[in-house]
């Protein structure tokens, strides 16, 4: 049974919810804890996976909030970057809010990215 509008609109309100939460805990989390606890917090490639997985969240939020048709196709990016954000979080330690909220948003763009087909 194909989905109504009303249930992709919740999914896609959801979905932005998700991102503009996980876009929010990213940053604060490397600018505030990661800056200050310092050593592998703050190691190059772990800060830029933060900052970029946090303005991938947004830019996400914003094509479908605008939109955008292609934004299934930045979903299933934002999902894969919010894994890899989420593992190495957990690897490091100490950032179980960002852990979680980047799961959370992965599974929400998976599903936003898996709810339209390709053009």
């Amino acid at each position: 049974m194909p989905a109504t509008n009303a249930m992709m609109e919740e999914a896609t309100r959801a979905c932005i919810d998700a991102c503009a939460h996980c876009h929010q805990i990213c940053l604060e989390t490397a600018m505030n804890h990661c800056l200050e606890t310092g050593g592998e917090h703050v190691a190059p490639e772990h800060f830029r996976l933060m900052l970029g997985c946090a303005q991938l969240c947004r830019l996400s939020a914003d094509f479908m909030l605008s939109g955008v048709r292609f934004h299934h196709r930045l979903c299933g990016l934002c999902a894969e970057v919010c894994e890899a954000c989420a593992h190495d979080c957990e690897r490091i330690g100490g950032m179980e809010r960002c852990v979680a909220a980047c799961r959370a948003c992965a599974q929400s763009c998976r599903q936003m990215a898996g709810s339209h087909p390709l053009p």
